[in-house]
């Protein structure tokens, strides 16, 4: 069951370049500014993934001027984890380090196993299928938790 919109989700993941950029982006273009939404990894070395941006672009969000960025990295910017509503850890080292971070605070964090489709598939199409099943399951975990996304005349 669909429950309120919270006012700021913080989704995370392993590198902040596949799962967690594309939850960060969905959120955004299917609840609009009603949520406070940003994302991080447990690590920032990477890029945003190219099939990321890919199977986004397909439900028109633009991933490719995403800047990774790491739990520290939010730190030292000046974003304080702690003034998030919400936490969606949705890869078990994310869940693991939130979870660390979050122990002195009154905040709520979820796990979503999402599948991590960075070594799946073997052609272009395969590595895209697998993509694309990774942005549907958060879908399908986000309009569950959230309720139906928002259509452009802002009904829900």
């Amino acid at each position: 069951m669909a429950a309120d919109l919270p006012h700021s989700v913080l989704f995370c993941c392993d590198h902040n370049s596949v799962r967690s950029p594309m939850a960060e982006g969905l959120m955004k273009k299917f609840y609009g500014t009603e949520v406070y939404v940003q994302s991080a990894g447990v690590h920032s070395e990477m890029d945003v993934d190219g099939f990321a941006v890919a199977v986004c672009g397909e439900m028109g969000v633009e991933l490719d001027r995403h800047q990774t960025r790491s739990f520290d990295d939010l730190k030292e910017w000046g974003d304080d984890i702690s003034s998030y509503d919400l936490i969606v850890a949705l890869s078990p080292a994310s869940q693991r380090q939130a979870l660390e971070l979050t122990r002195f605070y009154h905040l709520d964090v979820e796990y979503w196993p999402i599948m991590d489709p960075s070594g799946i598939g073997e052609t272009r199409d395969a590595k895209l299928d697998a993509y694309r099943k990774a942005r549907d399951q958060i879908i399908d975990r986000m309009t569950h938790r959230f309720g139906a996304a928002k259509t452009n005349e802002g009904s829900r």
